[in-house]
Formats: structure tokens, C-alpha cells, sequence
């Protein structure tokens, strides 16, 4: 099998999936991304607002991952303005509206800045239209907004009973189920359970297709819980509220960390309110997946946290094939 030649589909958003790309792209040229667009926070929630468009800022940061081209064009796209009326705002997704409003297309200024930045394969929106995402606590509160239902779950520590778009059921992008028809590697995560992965499952004929595709389908964990929205987790009740969504059995193999934390940085997230996500190997689900275990930390120590090392993890990937 030539390994360099497989269909893989990426989805989900958050840091954690344009970390992934970066490791994926050097072992195949035929990459997708499938990109949540629930985003209502930060500078992307106020371009997503003022211009009734797509979120940009995730998407953004997946076509940055997958670039070849030039340091300083990258470099370019994810500048921060630092004072001023745009003080926190990306130039990247101010680009990205830009073209958006010249082409009156979110779509097409995406496949522009793919070809400004040359990228490896495609990243897709996974729908265009206007969603917002909704949750509903274990008190009985309902919260509006990715960035909120966030907050509210720290502040308030309280576990998400039900998740759900509005409006209901969206249509998918162009491209999209496509993709996912044609994939041999399906990859879900790594990111936030409910605020990254989840979303793009709200899709009807998203999680069809993904639960009806022929590819190898491989959930990465998280290293850490997110503070109270999967606080007590561990990796099978990730599993097992994923199924709930794309149907039981549909993921083939998990790949967890095995690699312990420092101490020193491990410290500063539990402080926060998160915990390592642990496994049982016990557990009745792996007696029908595969469970694959990896020493997949990787530190910054400048900024001080944690993430996935991008080229283990692709290697584990493309070795379950």
C-alpha cells in the first residue's frame, strides 16, 4: 500500500486539529480538513457578527498548518494587531472577510488563500450557514454560544446533558460529504468533546456519512479533561458520547497518551480545573476497538502548555493502516 497516496479526512477544530494537520501533511498530499464553524468568541465572533460570515479564526489556523510557502506569509496571517481600533484582531481573518465580501463567497476566499499559501490538500467549512450552538446543563440551564457554554462550564462545573444547533440540522458545505465518502482515513479529534468535535456530528448527513464510510475511523483522545465540560471523563466516556452521535461501534481505533505529564505544567492545569484523561483497558469497548497507547506530549515551554507532538501522532496514524 502506497501510504503516501491515502484519502485522509481530518474533522473537528480548536488548536487541536491544526496541530494534527501539521504532522499528517508530511505523509500524504491528500488531506482534508473538515472545520467546525460554531465559533462566537474572540475576533471571529465579532467579524462572524458585523458580516454575517463563517467564523474564520479555526479555519485560519488549519490552512496556516497545512501551508507551504514562505515563513513570514504565514507569519502574515496569524499577526495579532496590538493596539488601536483593531487590537486584538487576526490579519488573517480580516483577509479572509475581505475576500469573502469581493467574492460575496466564503467558500471561494478560502480556495484564494489556499492557493496564496500553497497549501497540502483542502480545508472545508463544514457548513456555511449561520449555527449557533446550544447547550443544556445538568441544572437545567441552557446556554447560547460556544465561548459561553465554555465559561459556563467552568464557572460552573456543571455536566452537558444535551448539544444541539440552531438552526436544526444544517445543510453540509459543498465538498464535504464528499470527502468524506471518498476517505480511507477518517480521524476525529483530537479537541474539545462538545465545543470542536461534536458540532460537526450535528450534521445529520455529516454523521451519516462518517457512520457509512468504508475508511478506518481513529478517534485521538485529549490529554487532559476540559474544565467542567468533561470534568470526571475518561477516554471510553469520550467514545461512548461520540457514538451517541455517529452510531455505536462506527469508530475503529483510539489512540491514547501513555507519555506522563511534568509535574510543573500538569500543576497549572489542574489548577484550572482539568485532570489527565485516563483509560481502563478493562473496559468492555475494547474488546471491539483497538486501542492504541503513545507517548504523544509535547511541551511549550515558553507558553507553558501542553499539546500533542504532531509527528508521533501522524506516525501511529498512518501505522494503523
Amino acid at each position: 500500500m502506497n501510504k503516501s497516496s491515502l484519502k485522509v479526512v481530518a474533522i473537528g477544530g480548536g488548536t487541536g486539529l491544526s496541530t494534527m494537520l501539521r504532522g499528517i501533511k508530511k505523509h500524504t498530499s491528500d488531506v482534508t480538513a473538515i472545520v467546525t464553524v460554531s465559533d462566537n468568541g474572540g475576533g471571529s465572533g465579532i467579524l462572524r457578527e458585523e458580516m454575517n460570515m463563517v467564523p474564520p479564526g479555526d479555519i485560519r489556523n488549519c490552512l496556516v498548518a497545512l501551508a507551504n510557502t514562505e515563513p513570514i506569509m504565514k507569519e502574515l496571517l496569524q499577526y495579532r494587531f496590538k493596539d488601536g481600533t483593531l487590537k486584538g484582531q487576526n490579519f488573517g481573518n480580516l483577509f479572509l472577510a475581505a475576500l469573502a465580501d469581493l467574492s460575496g463567497n466564503f467558500e471561494k476566499a478560502v480556495q484564494v488563500t489556499s492557493k496564496v499559501l500553497a497549501i497540502t490538500g483542502k480545508v472545508l467549512p463544514v457548513t456555511l450557514e449561520n449555527v449557533q450552538l446550544y447547550a443544556t446543563f445538568e441544572n437545567g440551564d441552557c446556554v447560547e454560544g460556544e465561548t459561553q457554554i465554555v465559561e459556563y462550564s467552568k464557572a460552573h462545573h456543571k455536566m452537558i446533558t444535551d448539544i444541539r444547533l440552531e438552526p436544526k440540522n444544517p445543510q453540509p458545505a459543498e465538498e464535504v460529504i464528499e470527502a468524506i465518502e471518498e476517505a480511507e482515513i477518517l480521524l476525529l479529534g483530537p479537541g474539545s468533546l462538545y465545543t470542536s468535535i461534536v458540532p460537526n456530528l450535528l450534521i445529520e448527513e455529516v454523521a451519516n456519512a462518517i457512520r457509512n464510510s468504508k475508511a478506518r475511523k481513529i478517534y485521538i483522545a485529549n490529554m487532559m479533561s476540559q474544565p467542567g465540560e468533561t470534568t470526571g471523563f475518561t477516554v471510553e466516556d469520550h467514545v461512548e458520547e461520540l457514538e451517541k452521535f455517529i452510531g455505536e461501534g462506527t469508530i475503529n481505533t483510539v489512540i491514547v497518551n501513555n507519555e506522563n505529564i511534568p509535574e510543573e505544567y500538569l500543576k497549572k492545569y489542574i489548577e484550572d480545573g482539568a485532570h489527565m484523561l485516563h483509560f481502563d483497558a478493562e473496559h468492555p469497548i475494547w474488546q471491539a476497538k483497538k486501542r492504541i497507547e503513545a507517548p504523544l506530549v509535547r511541551i511549550n515551554h515558553e507558553k507553558q502548555y501542553i499539546r500533542h507532538n504532531q509527528d508521533k501522532l501522524a506516525e501511529y496514524i498512518f501505522n494503523d493502516v
